[in-house]
């Protein structure tokens, strides 16, 4: 009987069986960022712990840092507090930071495989809950918490429950206009924001193998907001190209390949679920509620209440009521105040890219603020060289530098008041963006570029060349 990858990386990894029927699992690499580590940093002095293992972590600077005054001290003090820690701890138990003046800096789900630390067959582990990203690259990746991240840093391991495994296949070819963006929001608002819980997401089918690496992070990013506690992609020849010749990259290339290439799904893998998704029938997928799953194509109408599930109905109208929507009301023409384009879902050269050919010779509509946030110092750099940058401002959109921003907004880029955001963030929360009555719509970079130049929701189909 076949294994699944994640079966494998688990059985490989696996220290002991604990008594509570959680598994001790070594974990591979651990990725440290200055918002969940101060106190984990802490609590090792207080025990007067080291880091386990300091050459398999790595710290890079995201949350907080600002997108256009990078000057030190920062003006916000916490801000400049955590900062100020994160120098001292990875400075104190040797450990290498990507502070913001390395051109390796950036957001940590970015660096990571930029760096070529993130590799097939690893465990992965982060104080973030989209490590998940990782995925593709056909690792087993986990978001923790604080507490984790200092079991991470003492002893390199973590306390896991078992995972079941759900492969989803997305078959058939996305229509022009559809991208990996949509693919997760269609499965998310297919499967539901608890339907993963308890389980690992294993995609795959034609769409899925067709993408480039950077699309299969945009989906497996996002695996945690259907409940998912893991999502991977197997790895192949386009994870090999991807890897081969960037920093960390094994030295005896060849044989990490015929390895990473053993740890693949088995053709007869048992899996607990298998669902199946028409990549044709998805549509420009857009969020009008207050989670990832609540979504619609924009060619559809809000539904009715009363086409949701009785235990659900209290959510939806709640959401209806904070969004100020209604059933059967549609988003297109939905005025937009902001658009953001960045993020660790949705801030990689393709991302900027996909947006740029949206925004190219056209101009961002009068009273929307327009954002983009490359996610590291490299994507910047190379998006530049491009000329990338060039489009954007001359459309109208702020040019920034490396950093979470408006994703989750703690650092200057919030949104104010009842602002309505065209997002290509991951998550629509209430207050997500830093407003406490801030209104998120997530969606594709390109549809964030379209609604930024129509000033409303807009279909980007209307808009590709």
């Amino acid at each position: 009987m076949g294994k699944t990858l994640l079966d494998k990386i688990w059985d490989q990894h696996a220290v002991r069986q604990l008594p509570s029927g959680q598994t001790q699992l070594f974990i591979g690499l651990h990725l440290v960022h200055e918002v969940t580590s101060p106190q984990a940093f802490q609590m090792l002095r207080d025990r007067g712990l080291k880091v386990r293992f300091p050459e398999r972590t790595f710290a890079t600077v995201d949350h907080i840092v600002p997108t256009d005054l990078t000057e030190r001290p920062f003006i916000d003090d916490l801000a400049e507090e955590m900062m100020e820690a994160i120098e001292l701890n990875t400075a104190e138990f040797e450990i290498p930071l990507f502070n913001i003046d390395d051109q390796r800096q950036g957001v940590v789900h970015v660096i990571g495989p930029e760096q070529g630390l993130t590799q097939p067959g690893m465990t992965i582990a982060c104080g973030d809950s989209h490590t998940s990203t990782h995925g593709a690259f056909g690792a087993v990746a986990f978001g923790i918490g604080t507490s984790q991240v200092r079991d991470v840093l003492a002893t390199q391991c973590l306390a896991l429950d078992p995972l079941k495994v759900r492969r989803i296949e997305v078959n058939g070819k996305l229509s022009e206009g559809i991208y990996a963006k949509d693919v997760i929001l269609h499965i998310i608002g297919q499967l539901g924001v608890n339907g993963g819980v308890g389980y690992g997401y294993e995609y795959a089918g034609p769409v899925i193998e067709s993408m480039s690496i950077e699309e299969r992070m945009t989906v497996c990013n996002m695996s945690i907001e259907g409940g998912a506690r893991v999502g991977y992609v197997n790895p192949d020849q386009t994870t090999y190209d991807y890897i081969k010749g960037r920093p960390h990259a094994p030295a005896d290339f060849a044989s990490a390949v015929e390895w990473w290439s053993s740890m693949a799904s088995d053709a007869d893998a048992v899996y607990a679920d298998k669902v199946e998704i028409d990549g044709s029938a998805i549509g420009p997928t857009v969020t009008w509620g207050i989670n990832p799953g609540q979504s619609i194509g924009i060619d559809q109408a809000l539904p009715d209440l009363d086409a949701f599930d009785p235990a659900d109905q209290f959510t939806v109208q709640e959401a209806f009521d904070y969004m100020d929507f209604k059933p059967g009301q549609r988003l297109a023409g939905t005025k937009i105040d902001v658009a953001f384009v960045g993020s660790c879902t949705n801030g990689r050269l393709s991302d900027l890219r996909a947006a740029a050919a949206v925004a190219k010779g056209r101009k961002v509509a009068t009273g929307v603020r327009a954002l983009v946030v490359p996610g590291s110092q490299q994507v910047r750099s190379a998006a530049e060289a491009e000329g990338l940058h060039e489009i954007f401002m001359e459309a109208g959109f702020q040019w920034r530098g490396a950093g979470c921003s408006m994703c989750l907004a703690m650092n200057p880029d919030k949104l104010q008041g009842r602002e309505l955001c065209a997002s290509s963030s991951n998550r629509n929360f209430k207050g997500r963006q830093g407003s406490p009555t801030g209104r998120t719509l997530l969606m594709s970079p390109a549809m964030v570029a379209a609604s930024a130049i129509a000033g409303e929701v807009a279909d980007v189909r209307g808009l590709l060349n």
